[in-house]
């Protein structure tokens, strides 16, 4: 079939897992060269599959939340030019009819593609099966989503108890015991979701995980951030606190280089470049940790533009592959939403360990002055260093989270950070 041009997943260095998210073509639609045709969900970031060539996509074998593996095949186009005689007598796969489904007549059924998304599969099919518009129903799901529970009250009062019969057991026994209103809400997990779950529980089920806690006296490193912030920012970088602890981390890690590595069976690979993480909360979404690539090579400015662009993307969603690649150590700043202390934080596998931050507190302080103890209001916050205990020890950990706390505490007034 020299006229049919495959669509393949796109290749993935780490192995991560796809999802389809969403047919952006249906069967039947032209499509032009590079125009974006499938969007794929991994546990990190959302990416477009762009059309291999020009032509009329004619078959889809991958449907909306299937897995995929690297290069698999998802569709097939048409090239112009060829007869449909061209194409493959076989009939269509199931995965093209519920592609088909949720992209072509599912638009004719439910209007715009929109509406259509708001409904969960198992709706979509009460809904079809019984002939109903959605727009039929009041809605008692979270942001007024009809659910399957609506469904069969609807049936219920209207119908021929022959089509009752149809809807699952479990709705029918919630339409009838449920008042409107009060019925709880299955919301399927999405491919992050799932993804991280599965990496956390298997992180923490390969990992003895040991936390340790130092206190950082932030007061130098707030009074620098009064000093240069304005001007980062003129620049297009916003000097965040999270700026420093990357910084302070460089420093470290440089001096302590068994904390940036990865464990394995038979060897501990140190790694020569600092790639560190930074975990960014995508709210209801889960959690997204962008890379810093060679922080070691950049100074204090150019890590803060680093930062301001990958968390502007992650929120985004626009983060490239290349974006969350290659960590090999991470910051959770967990104190950005109020909290002043977690533990553990689970290691983001194959890293052998991560940086917790909490927020910053003022907190009365007994401090040295020329050699006399007094009482002082500083700014304060807890630091955890939870490390693979398999691969570091409690000597190692403190060794470095005390050097963390020594760089921020004797932070210079500067542009730039420490210099080793």
């Amino acid at each position: 079939m020299s006229g049919i041009k495959d669509v393949l997943a796109p290749a993935n260095e780490e192995g991560t897992r796809a999802t389809i998210l969403k047919w952006c073509k249906a069967v039947g639609d032209l499509v032009v060269k590079d125009e974006p045709l499938v969007e794929l969900e991994t546990d990190k970031v959302t990416v477009e599959v762009p059309a291999p060539a020009s032509g009329t996509l004619i078959e889809v074998l991958k449907a909306e939340s299937a897995e995929v593996s690297p290069d698999e095949v998802l569709a097939r186009l048409r090239l112009p030019g060829e007869s449909p005689a061209a194409e493959s007598k076989a009939p269509p796969t199931a995965a093209a009819a519920a592609a088909a489904a949720t992209t072509g007549s599912s638009r004719a059924a439910f209007g715009t593609r929109a509406d259509a998304e708001l409904l969960s599969p198992s709706v979509r099919r009460l809904l079809q099966e019984h002939d109903i518009a959605p727009g039929d129903i009041s809605g008692t799901g979270r942001n007024g989503r009809v659910t399957a529970q609506d469904v069969a009250r609807h049936v219920a009062k209207s119908a021929h108890p022959s089509q009752t019969a149809r809807i699952p057991a479990a709705a029918r026994a919630a339409a009838a015991n449920v008042p409107p209103g009060e019925a709880s809400t299955l919301v399927p997990h999405t491919a992050m979701r799932r993804r991280v779950a599965e990496h956390m529980a298997r992180s923490l089920g390969e990992a003895p995980h040991v936390t340790t806690l130092f206190e950082a006296d932030l007061s130098r490193v707030l009074r620098h951030r009064a000093l240069h912030a304005k001007n980062y920012e003129s620049r297009g970088a916003r000097l965040t606190l999270t700026v420093y602890f990357i910084s302070a981390c460089v420093r470290a890690l440089r001096a302590h280089p068994e904390v940036n590595a990865t464990f394995r069976e038979d060897a501990m690979e140190l790694h020569r470049d600092l790639n560190i993480g930074v975990g960014t909360a995508l709210g209801d979404k889960g959690l997204i940790v962008p890379v810093i690539h060679r922080a070691q090579e950049l100074s204090l400015f150019e890590i803060a533009q680093r930062v301001t662009h990958v968390v502007e993307a992650a929120r985004a969603g626009k983060l490239a592959p290349q974006n969350v690649r290659g960590g090999t150590f991470t910051i959770s700043n967990h104190g950005v939403g109020g909290s002043l202390l977690a533990a553990p934080i689970v290691i983001n596998q194959p890293q052998v360990a991560i940086l917790g931050v909490g927020k910053v507190q003022r907190r009365v302080c007994v401090i040295d002055t020329e050699g006399s103890e007094s009482i002082a209001v500083r700014s304060m916050c807890y630091l955890t260093l939870t490390i693979d205990h398999r691969a570091l020890d409690a000597f190692q950990a403190n060794a470095f989270l005390g050097l963390v706390v020594k760089t921020l505490e004797q932070w210079p007034d500067t542009a730039e950070a420490l210099q080793d």
